[in-house]
């Protein structure tokens, strides 16, 4: 199945992914929860990489909602392709969408999915406004 990227959305980062053995499952493909610890994995590798790296004791990201498609099933052993692309940004939120390609099928999408990111001021629990450095980031 061929995924389209919405024109609204930029790919911001991309990441090689090694499949575990262990993350698969008793049906012999990856479980589905390893695929949203590939959507966190590049997201983190993503912030930290522009500089946002995690630290409760101030201010950060926060996922608010997550969700995945699921085209073709990804096995062991290989290695997938992950793409992040970020939506223009809200007041404080803005979107993250991912795909998952194997590196030995290239454009052969097997699983898409993304998740919504609000700012969060981590001691007072609260939404706070985009920083501009970030707002920059995503915009540009």
């Amino acid at each position: 199945m061929k995924i389209i990227i919405p024109d609204d959305k930029k790919l911001v980062y991309e990441l090689i992914i090694p499949i575990r053995w262990g993350d698969m499952d008793a049906m012999g493909h990856l479980n589905n929860g390893s695929y949203f610890r590939y959507m966190e994995t590049i997201r983190i590798d993503w912030m930290c990489a522009i500089g946002c790296k995690p630290d409760p004791s101030i201010e950060g990201p926060v996922i608010v909602n997550a969700f995945c498609n699921f085209y073709k099933q990804l096995e062991y052993p290989g290695d997938v392709l992950v793409k992040m692309y970020v939506s223009e940004p809200a007041r404080s939120t803005f979107e993250t969408w991912v795909t998952m390609e194997r590196v030995d099928q290239p454009g052969l999408v097997c699983a898409a999915g993304g998740a919504t990111t609000i700012w969060v001021d981590f001691p007072a629990q609260k939404s706070k406004t985009l920083p501009d450095w970030v707002r920059e980031i995503i915009s540009d």
